[in-house]
């Protein structure tokens, strides 16, 4: 795996073996940040990765907040509850030495406490199957950590099924083998 694009492209991001962890493919990334850098009708004409406050939840790897990093991000922070995924996420920054710029906080996207940090582009990747992206964007909305007018990228499984929560519109929506991807605006 590594960085498709940006100041850091081709820079490899480490992987613990397993299936604890999966990490979006370099394929179905790249296809997002192009949809992101590059817009279209429903999302608007603008690139919504340059300048942003990223949050990378459900992180992982943390490879979601790091592309979006390599390609002029302003700051990222990645949350997960996993100690693995911290850990992974830790090193692929140290790896990149983007220590000052990203952020990585222990929290569960479904109680993730108030913050007075609104994200304008939030990228979210739960485990697929479980119903979990609902309400972590109920949760991260209601403690203040998606921004009004803001973007939020989620992955999950193909035949998953959704309904976008309060306030939230489906602006786009991908399919790449098992992956659906969903592009949300709360406008």
């Amino acid at each position: 795996m590594r960085v498709v694009g940006g100041k850091y492209r081709g820079r490899q991001l480490f992987v613990p073996p397993g299936r604890d962890i999966r990490p979006t493919s370099n394929r179905v990334r790249e296809s997002i940040f192009n949809i992101l850098t590059q817009g279209g009708e429903e999302i608007g004409k603008r690139n919504w990765v340059e300048r942003a406050d990223v949050l990378d939840g459900f992180a992982g790897t943390g490879a979601m907040g790091l592309e979006a990093i390599s390609r002029g991000a302003s700051k990222v922070t990645v949350i997960d509850n996993d100690q693995a995924a911290l850990n992974c996420c830790r090193k692929n920054i140290e790896g990149l030495r983007e220590g000052n710029n990203v952020e990585i906080l222990s929290i569960n996207c479904l109680n993730p406490g108030p913050t007075d940090q609104p994200y304008s582009l939030i990228f979210l990747d739960p485990p697929y199957g479980l119903g979990l992206v609902a309400p972590a964007i109920a949760a991260l909305t209601d403690n203040g950590w998606i921004a009004p007018k803001a973007i939020t990228v989620v992955e999950m499984a193909r035949y998953d099924k959704i309904k976008p929560p309060l306030n939230f519109r489906i602006l786009d929506e991908r399919v790449y083998g098992k992956a659906k991807i969903l592009f949300f605006g709360n406008w």
